[in-house]
């Protein structure tokens, strides 16, 4: 395990793989997993990159989501979450790692497939932090299925609404709020590329990730507000064990050149990158995180 995250390492051997887990509810809950994600609890260290910012974080309770909001309170921003109401338990752990980095971390319960839940966010966090300087969309629902005939409409239309019309809503309602030097990072996944059949659906929303994300930087820029987008390959996050089959779940992130799964805390550096001025001339672009996949 590494004392921090700048530690030099052998990255096939830096983190354990994931081990087959009972299966959950729909609902994944990282409290609830045998073997727990690291987030960058003991390992994250921060050097101010984000000092005076504040952040809206979609998913923020677990996962990716909790790792990123870790590493972007270490590195000096506020940050507001927003999950389910069903995740509240996993909520509170995320916002004690934020509070104890001496930053403010709020949590806003509620489903953001709902318009007029994304608005409420927006102005959360404006009326907590007094600005909004980045937006990570990145809560995200998926199942998995044989074939087209056993996916239902009412599924594929909560995949889009979950991972789209979200991004869709908190994008129109944030941008005109943030200032020259923002950042919108997006969440997309190597499944927008390389699709895999039994994730019809969520495949299908994570390309409509990148296309949108890629329209919206031309757009956004004129703002002088960045959007960018990260797209992950396999990573051990509550999603995996609560919708994938155990046969999948055993063999998760063997099949990348590393030859393991992610753990969120080799996500968390990137966001934090792209939420920087560090990245100030990245502009509609895509970064693969998956262990060696290549993205085209």
């Amino acid at each position: 395990m590494a004392t921090d995250q700048t530690t030099q390492q052998d990255p096939r051997t830096q983190f354990k793989g994931s081990a087959p887990e009972p299966e959950q509810e729909e609902i994944g809950h990282e409290s609830r997993m045998a073997r727990k994600p690291d987030y960058g609890l003991e390992t994250y260290r921060g050097s101010g990159r984000l000092t005076g910012k504040a952040a809206l974080i979609t998913g923020g309770d677990s996962g990716i989501g909790r790792a990123v909001a870790l590493a972007f309170a270490r590195e000096g921003a506020d940050v507001l979450i927003s999950h389910l109401p069903e995740e509240e338990e996993d909520a509170r752990e995320a916002l004690g790692a934020v509070r104890e980095a001496g930053r403010k971390g709020i949590s806003m319960p509620g489903d953001i497939r709902e318009q007029e839940h994304c608005q409420a966010l927006v102005r959360r966090a404006l009326d907590e932090f007094g600005h909004l300087d980045v937006l990570v969309n990145n809560a995200a629902y998926q199942m998995s299925h044989e074939g087209i005939e056993d996916l239902p409409e009412e599924e594929f239309d909560r995949t889009f609404r979950t991972n789209v019309y979200a991004m869709y809503y908190l994008c129109k309602a944030a941008l005109p709020k943030m200032p020259p030097g923002g950042a919108i990072i997006n969440t997309a996944s190597i499944q927008a590329y390389q699709p895999t059949p039994s994730l019809l659906a969520y495949a299908a929303t994570k390309g409509a990730i990148v296309t949108f994300s890629k329209a919206l930087a031309e757009d956004a820029i004129k703002r002088g507000v960045r959007v960018n987008v990260v797209a992950p390959g396999p990573v051990w996050t509550p999603l995996m064990p609560a919708t994938t089959p155990p046969e999948q779940v055993a063999r998760h992130g063997s099949s990348t050149p590393i030859g393991r799964t992610a753990q969120p805390a080799e996500l968390a550096p990137v966001y934090v990158f792209l939420a920087s001025q560090e990245s100030s001339y990245v502009l509609g672009e895509v970064i693969g995180v998956t262990g060696g996949k290549p993205l085209p």
